[in-house]
């Protein structure tokens, strides 16, 4: 089987990480989580206390950010370094999530994170989600997923991760979080969140986490799979 891209793109909380990282492990290839290093960016941005209003400011602090991901055997999984420590856990937190899409349409931040991504497709063998990975990271990739679902089904899983963390979050503040972050994603100036005319659609709203691998993994197979010559 010959190794390509994958990207994936689609709604905050429809589950775009999920199946990432699950065709990752099937198949053997890279992770990267391009929602993670916005989310690092923004980390960075409220603790030094960058004024992203402020495009000289901007500029200046990109600079001095160094992402990387680097696989925890213990997680089984690929985690996001900020200038060598490991943040996975802390871009999660609802601070950052209130911050990032507002962050992420910012030209010169995404200017750096696709840079960044480009490197990381070069060699193929790798799966990508986020908003415009299949649209304008990668509109060449071999293979793009648009993930869908229910928004209220959405709501209850982003709910179901952040009362883990914090169980004085109430769902009121997740609908309103995820309907803010929906409305700046898909009316955003830069690379707004859209289908690639050749993307394959996957909603999940109604089937499992195994259900989808299994119709994702069929798509890989039409892509890298060569035709026998007669």
């Amino acid at each position: 089987m010959k190794r390509i891209i994958i990207t994936i793109d689609g709604w905050s909380s429809c589950g775009k990480s999920t199946l990432a990282k699950q065709l990752a492990r099937e198949l053997n290839y890279v992770y990267v989580d391009s929602g993670a290093m916005y989310r690092a960016i923004t980390l960075y941005f409220l603790r030094n206390h960058v004024d992203w209003t402020k495009t000289k400011q901007v500029v200046d602090a990109l600079k001095d950010i160094h992402l990387e991901f680097i696989y925890n055997p213990q997680s089984a999984q690929s985690e996001i370094y900020l200038n060598d420590e490991n943040v996975e856990y802390v871009i999660r937190d609802l601070v950052v999530a209130e911050k990032v899409s507002e962050i992420a349409t910012i030209k010169e931040v995404r200017e750096y994170a696709v840079a960044q991504q480009h490197k990381m497709g070069k060699r193929k063998g790798i799966v990508m989600d986020g908003r415009d990975i299949g649209t304008v990271v990668f509109p060449d990739a071999e293979l793009k997923i648009y993930m869908t679902a229910d928004s209220a089904v959405r709501v209850q899983r982003r709910f179901k991760e952040l009362f883990e963390k914090n169980p004085n979050i109430t769902i009121e503040e997740v609908k309103a979080n995820l309907e803010m972050r929906d409305y700046i994603d898909s009316n955003r100036e830069i690379s707004p969140l859209r289908k690639a005319d050749d993307a394959l659609e996957l909603d999940n709203t109604h089937i499992s986490p195994a259900q989808q691998l299994h119709k994702a993994l069929g798509w890989v197979l039409s892509r890298t799979t060569q035709p026998q010559k007669l």
